[in-house]
């Protein structure tokens, strides 16, 4: 693990007993002293184990699939193909929603006839164990006939290009119509063009997929998931063809997401498992299973061509992306739509034309990774920014601050900024803290780089989202929090006890939460889009208000003086300017008990309901608000190797209001390290459409010796629109850190790489090709 700093945030405005202090979250005990039980941990009696036959190849026809020899093997309870599920089929739209027409895009759960990847499902086996379930699939006889496939997003455009998806592989586009982009580029003194790319890359979480499913004495179908997501339910339901409420998901602790478990992954498995067989299943991928398990991070092409004048003002910004999607839509529609609004990074464009488009090919399909589109559009944009520094001869930090946007300028939409950019200050904090330059000795170069972002949290306005939550008040002062949420290891859970605890005027460990069970705590939405605080943690600030509010008010009257005039903390009830005048919570708590006053509250937060976007200009809003930070880094590279290694790593965020600073911290040290794997070592590689990284072995992720120092520098506006003016951080950790190295190594060795992951091999063909060789 990476050692760490934060550095002093900024000064408070306001007094919090609970909030804002680095208090032990509620789940570090079980977790620390290992007793907390993750989904891979639950099994039952009478339990079987699955496994999922997988294609071998990326583009074939099903003409024949035998799987009477694999029925027959002792230990056999059931092998599924699509000829038992003939009219089933697999939602994959955005999920957890209640209300909005789902798109058109759902998928065949095992192939019927068409085979559109590498490793898509051909039939499920359930077995006595886990051996005799692979075994079984050795047993399963198929014929794949090949077809001609698309491999990459050219491939798939060209004429008469076979079709994946749709009408002509295009599976969504979204443009932007801003001012006058030709009348900006006239007035431009200099014109910058590039290209930059990213890649395919793994979540590479701790715990794979995992499950276990039972169907109880009321014919409901119980799944004990890792997910982000317990809202799938409804989903999962229609495609085993049940009621909604005839299915559970009782979500466990999650032992990492990052977007990978937002989409159904083995739910319907298990779902028609245990059906089929009446016994608990439980599925659990292994490491290489993962691999194909999930939708992966969206490679993207994207074009920037800026007009500046010369003293570094923005007069123009043409932007063309286009985003390989895989074989399914998955959320690659919002994914293009995020990278869309964040085309232009954290800066003022008045006059700004975007064209974006989503297509479909016979790689593995993408769908949500942390950043979410925003990352791949700052790797653009803040590439970008530096080579236009050195065109014009201008300090990259001032180019920047040249063009930031500020509190109430127009975004890409068209939509002005309402919360706090605080983009300049975060830049210089975090450019500061590098200190003095370390020294290059022999081929070693050393390089710096800077990279800003603006990232959305909150999911997309016209999806009309909502959370709910319950909270309560014990006869004995305690506090309960019920709420859907699922927790991801970000602290979700312990925040919204946090959230309790300050209003409540508890301790934090006189707080207790259930969450993250979709047939008894009160749906509070997925937890991806960096949304979880700003939609659970408002919810439960509602509900502990009107709890709080009834307290009070009864207080006040036994008090003899105005609502206004008391407060409560550690558990005690007090006239604020006479806290001698006092009474316990408990004895407060049995007063409104016997008097029939409501001491819970159950409670909906809505975020900002809208419209969608204007489909010919892209104007309207599309988020409730947006986070802003940088990333500085340094590092050295050899010129003889092209071995990159980062030295120094520091974060500076604005985060609104830190509801935990110690869990902030987690984030930014998490994001640093994705980031970082983005940067110079992780890519998912498919020749022809077959994954050729297919495990830890090829697929280089960062290790505790690859980590530097990072430093974490935690600012706080206070003026988001999550609980007490926090805004998000979980995905604006990771979004700037890439292009911060890229800028760094960019800076160390006078060459642009403009794809990644910038490798050794990479490093040393382009110093070789600038004649820049040790």
């Amino acid at each position: 693990m990476s050692d760490s700093a934060i550095t002093p945030r900024a000064g408070a405005n306001v007094d919090f007993r609970q909030v804002g202090k680095p208090l032990p979250r509620i789940d570090a005990p079980g977790k620390a002293h290992g007793k907390t039980r993750y989904a891979g941990d639950y099994v039952m009696p009478n339990m079987l184990h699955a496994k999922v036959l997988r294609s071998p190849e990326a583009s074939a026809r099903l003409t024949r699939i035998d799987a009477s020899k694999a029925r027959a093997l002792p230990g056999v309870a059931c092998v599924l193909t699509h000829v038992e599920l003939p009219d089933r089929m697999a939602p994959t739209d955005i999920p957890g929603q209640t209300g909005r027409k789902r798109l058109d895009t759902d998928q065949q759960i095992l192939v019927r006839e068409r085979v559109r990847y590498h490793g898509e499902p051909l039939a499920l086996v359930a077995a006595e164990s886990a051996a005799i379930a692979e075994k079984a699939m050795d047993l399963i006889a198929f014929d794949l006939e090949p077809l001609p496939g698309v491999y990459s997003v050219e491939d798939a455009l060209a004429p008469g290009a076979p079709v994946v998806q749709g009408a002509d592989n295009i599976v969504s586009t979204y443009k932007v119509r801003k001012g006058d982009v030709q009348a900006g580029f006239a007035a431009a003194d200099t014109i910058i063009e590039n290209t930059y790319h990213t890649q395919f890359i793994e979540h590479a979480f701790l715990e794979p997929e995992v499950g276990l499913a039972w169907v109880d004495e009321n014919e409901v179908i119980n799944i004990r998931m890792s997910t982000q997501v317990i809202e799938h339910f409804r989903f999962i339901a229609e495609a085993v063809g049940v009621p909604h409420n005839k299915v559970r998901i009782l979500g466990s602790l999650v032992g990492g997401g990052f977007g990978g478990k937002e989409d159904i992954t083995v739910e319907i498995y298990l779902a028609l498992l245990a059906r089929a067989t009446g016994r608990p299943v439980r599925l659990c991928y292994t490491r290489e299973d993962s691999f194909f398990g999930h939708g992966k991070r969206h490679p993207f092409s994207i074009t920037h061509r800026t007009g500046f004048t010369r003293d570094g003002k923005i007069t123009a910004l043409q932007v063309d992306m286009t985003a390989d999607a895989g074989a399914y839509v998955f959320l690659s529609p919002y994914v293009l739509l995020y990278a869309t609004v964040a085309s232009p990074g954290p800066y003022r464009v008045d006059n700004l034309h975007v064209d974006a488009r989503a297509v479909a090919t016979n790689n593995m399909y993408t769908s949500a990774f942390r950043g979410f589109g925003a990352a791949q559009a700052c790797v653009a944009h803040e590439q970008q920014m530096d080579e236009a520094a050195k065109a014009l001869g201008i300090d990259p930090l001032e180019l920047r601050r040249r063009n930031f946007l500020r509190t109430g300028d127009p975004i890409a939409t068209g939509v002005p900024i309402e919360s706090a950019v605080w983009s300049d200050e975060c830049m210089t904090r975090a450019w500061d803290a590098l200190g003095e330059r370390s020294e290059e000795r022999g081929p070693i170069r050393i390089g710096r780089g800077v990279a800003a972002y603006q990232q959305s949290y909150g999911r997309i306005t016209w999806l009309h989202d909502t959370s709910e939550a319950w909270v309560g008040v014990e006869m004995d002062g305690t506090v309960v929090v019920r709420s859907g949420v699922t927790d991801i290891g970000a602290g979700q859970v312990s925040a919204l006890a946090q959230i309790a605890a300050e209003l409540l005027g508890v301790g934090l460990t006189d707080v207790t939460v259930y969450n993250s069970d979709s047939a008894t705590t009160p749906l509070a939405g997925t937890t991806t889009a960096t949304r979880a605080l700003y939609m659970t943690g408002n919810a439960v600030r509602l509900a502990a208000e009107a709890v709080r509010g009834r307290l009070l008010d009864r207080a006040a009257r036994a008090f003899g003086v105005e609502t206004n005039a008391v407060d409560m903390a550690d558990s005690v009830v007090f006239v604020r300017d006479r806290p001698q005048t006092c009474m316990s919570l408990t004895d407060l708590v049995a007063t409104c008990a016997s008097e029939g006053i409501h001491r819970s509250e159950l409670v909906m937060f809505r975020a900002p309901f809208t419209d969608g976007i204007d489909a010919e200009t892209g104007q309207g809003r599309v988020h409730p608000d947006y986070a802003y930070g940088a990333q500085a880094v340094e590092v050295a590279v050899d010129t003889e190797t092209g071995e990159v290694s980062v030295l120094k790593c520091i974060g500076a965020h604005d985060v609104g209001q830190a509801i935990n600073p110690d869990a902030v911290e987690g984030q930014i040290e998490g994001g640093t390290s994705q980031g970082l794997g983005y940067a110079l070592s992780e890519e998912l590689i498919y020749e022809n459409g077959k994954l050729v990284t297919p495990s830890f072995s090829e697929y280089l992720i960062p290790t505790a010796m690859d980590m530097p120092r990072v430093q974490s520098i935690i600012l706080e506006s206070r003026s988001g629109v999550g609980p007490f003016g926090a805004k998000g951080i979980g995905e604006p950790s990771l979004t700037p850190v890439a292009p911060a190295i890229a800028n760094a190594v960019a800076d160390a060795i006078g060459v642009r790489i403009a794809d990644l992951p910038i490798t050794p091999e990479k490093v040393v063909k382009a110093l070789a090709s600038a004649g820049r060789g040790p």
